[in-house]
Formats: structure tokens, C-alpha cells, sequence
């Protein structure tokens, strides 16, 4: 059954027509490549210039409304922020669906690796992207039958990577003011830089860029964003519920034990994660239920997988960046710098960053609201305080 994948907001859904032709896997793919194709230029007619939409008085006033703050937003990003300006999100589609595409994620039975799709330039992804929720779900019925566990989420948002004009989608605009530029910041972001295979480093970076540029953004025009701090919180709980999870689970099928057993055990935990959840919105969030479609709904490997990706990185980035004082062409040639390392390399030199910034194993509250992430990049339980160091 599909649901809002965590990593629906803006995940890069980069399987796109102009590198379908070079995506690894030969002619048995023509059917997707063509519904890729197809796809991506039904978006793309569908576009209409945001100058356009909003100096028409025929048009919704809200809808125009939101549109002019994008095309302000936008020139901010550029002007301020130092991001690219192209044509990305000087246009709009509106959508006949609720969201752009569906990604469909799997990950053996016994296993957190998750199922890998590769594509020449891109590299390789735990996720295929489709236009139709239908096509999506078909597949993961096909890799359910192999024996995978599967799931599908839906997106709002993707990125191109410059490669065509992304427009501001009618599936993004649901969400407040913040989350909507934010979204605009975090996508041009990954116009500007964006390396192979490494997830974690590409979305933490991009959200980087979206919650210091939303700061200067709302300094700017002489406001306060709003608090979101507990928010924050809740989702870093969420987060350190399902790391947990997927920790116990490593260790779980690391063991030789028979399949019966193996798959016991493996319910009992996502049940105790349940139970966990539980607990934490009962008692610490006051019943507060927003992730409980996540939990009610089938919870296997492929669905635990995405969830933190975006954030395991940030603070490494915002140490890089008060490093240099602040200064946008500085950080991202640094950006650059570390993005050309060997993938062991990279990894020391944020492990070396994020443990400047917390190394108390405290965070900065607008990150992760009051919530502990070791230097190395994994989550521990909530603490009991959150400061900015």
C-alpha cells in the first residue's frame, strides 16, 4: 500500500529521460525509460510562467499570492544565497495527482542493503521513480514476489539537477510558507552540487542550505519563522526509533539461525517498535498521532531504510560553515573540496566537522529539536537538553 514515504518531500527523483537512454540494465527496461520519458515531458508542457499565473486575476488569489513569495524567494537564493539562476522554478504545473511520482524501495528479507537501481552519470539508487501510482505498485508487487520486502512513497518534489526547468508543482503547495521556499533552497541547492552514490552527503548539504537560507531569508524581511521546535523534536524521536530498530535488525541477521526464527524475531521487533512509538506519543508528545499512518501501515526493511537520511549530515555542514565565517562562495568550494574526496575520506572529514560542532554529543535545538547525534553520524535516544555550542 503506498504512503508518504519520509523522503517525499524533496527526494531526488533522478531517473529521468535524459539519462534513460544510458541507464544501466539493457532493452528490458525500454518500457520504463519510455514511461520515464513520457512522464517528464507531460510535466514539462504542462508548465506555465509564475509571471504569468500571478498577473492573472482569473487565477486563485492564494495560489497567486504563494507563487509571487516563490518568484521573491527565488531571487533571494540567487542574489543572497549564491545559487544557480536558471529557469528552475520560474514556472508551474498543476497536477492531477497528489503527488509528482511514486518511489518504490526494497531490501532483501534479511537484510538493511537496500535493492540498488544504476544509472550512468547518476550513479546508483535505492529507489525507481514512476509517474503513475499504478506502474509503481506493480513493480513492487513484482520484486515482492522475488522474496523482497517493498514499499512505495509518494513525492512532491524532485529535482533534475539542472538538467531541465524544474517548475514549482500544485503537490508542493499544501505545505506552510517555510517548508514551500525551503523546498525551492534544498532543490537549487542540489543544482549546484550534487555527487555520485552518497545520499546522506547530497540531502544533508541541500538541507543545510534550505535551513540557514529559510534564517537569512526571514532576517531579511524583518521576520521570525516560526517555531518548530517541537516539530523537530518529534521527528528526531521518530528517527532515533527507527535507527534503533534498524540497529537491532543489523545485529538480528548478522546471526545464523533458521528462517523460521529469523523471521519471528524479525516481528517481534518492529512490534517493540511500535510499542515504542506508542509510548513516546503518548507520554512525551501528549498524543500528539502524526506518525501514526507510518506506523499502522506494513513496516519491513524497505521502508525503514529512507527514514533519517536528510539530516545525518547537517551539523557536520553547519560547523563547515561558521568555520568560514559565513561566507557562501567559501563553503561551497569547500563543499567541493570534501565532495572530491575518496568515500573514507569524506567520511572522516565530517565525522571531524560534526564532532566540532556537538562534541558533547549536544545539537544545536533548530537541527534536531533536543535530540543527541554522535559525531560519526548515528542517533542516540533524546537528551534530556539541546544548545547551540
Amino acid at each position: 500500500m503506498a504512503g508518504q514515504a519520509s523522503l517525499s518531500r524533496a527526494g531526488l527523483a533522478l531517473l529521468l529521460a535524459v539519462g534513460a537512454p544510458l541507464t544501466l540494465g539493457g532493452c528490458g527496461n525500454l518500457g520504463y525509460y519510455a514511461h520515464l520519458l513520457g512522464g517528464q515531458v507531460q510535466v514539462l508542457r504542462a508548465r506555465e510562467a509564475i509571471s504569468d499565473v500571478v498577473s492573472d486575476p482569473q487565477r486563485d488569489a492564494r495560489l497567486r499570492e504563494r507563487l509571487a513569495l516563490v518568484a521573491e524567494a527565488r531571487v533571494f537564493a540567487v542574489d543572497a544565497l549564491g545559487l544557480p539562476d536558471g529557469r528552475s522554478y520560474t514556472s508551474y504545473v498543476e497536477l492531477d495527482r497528489p503527488y509528482v511520482l511514486w518511489n518504490v524501495f526494497a531490501a532483501p528479507e534479511f537484510s538493511l542493503q537496500a535493492h540498488q537501481w544504476c544509472y550512468l552519470f547518476y550513479g546508483c539508487f535505492s529507489y525507481r521513480g514512476y509517474y503513475e501510482q499504478a506502474r509503481a505498485e506493480q513493480k513492487a508487487a513484482a520484486l515482492a514476489a522475488r522474496g523482497l520486502d517493498v514499499h512505495v512513497g509518494g513525492v512532491s518534489a524532485y529535482s533534475t539537477l539542472g538538467w531541465f526547468s524544474d517548475p514549482v508543482l500544485s503537490s508542493m503547495m499544501h505545505w506552510d510558507d517555510a517548508m514551500l521556499i525551503g523546498t525551492v533552497f534544498h532543490e537549487l541547492a542540489h543544482e549546484l552540487f550534487y555527487i555520485r552514490d552518497d545520499t546522506a552527503f547530497n540531502e544533508s548539504f541541500a538541507t543545510f542550505v534550505e535551513e540557514e537560507g529559510l534564517r537569512q531569508w526571514s532576517a531579511a524581511r524583518g521576520e521570525t519563522l516560526p517555531d518548530r521546535s517541537q516539530g523537530r523534536m518529534r521527528h528526531a524521536g521518530f528517527v532515533a526509533l527507527v535507527r534503533g530498530a534498524r540497529e537491532d535488525l543489523q545485529t538480528l541477521y548478522a546471526q545464523t539461525l533458521p528462517e523460521e526464527e529469523m523471521r519471528a524475531r524479525k516481528a517481534e521487533r518492529i512490534e517493540s517498535l511500535r510499542m515504542e512509538y506508542r509510548r513516546m506519543r503518548d507520554e512525551a508528545w501528549g498524543g500528539w498521532s502524526g506518525y501514526d499512518r507510518w506506523f499502522e501501515s506494513p513496516i519491513n526493511n524497505a521502508k525503514l531504510l529512507p527514514v533519517g537520511l536528510y539530516h545525518q549530515w547537517v551539523p557536520a555542514f553547519e560547523a563547515l560553515y561558521a568555520e568560514l565565517d559565513g561566507n557562501w562562495p567559501a563553503f561551497y568550494a569547500e563543499v567541493a573540496v570534501i565532495g572530491g574526496l575518496s568515500t573514507d575520506a569524506r567520511l572522516k572529514r565530517l565525522q571531524t566537522h560534526q564532532a566540532f560542532l556537538i562534541g558533547l554529543q549536544v545539537v544545536a535545538p533548530h537541527q534536531f529539536g533536543f535530540f543527541s547525534v554522535n559525531a560519526d553520524g548515528t542517533a542516540n535516544s533524546l537528551a534530556v537538553a539541546g544548545r547551540r555550542v
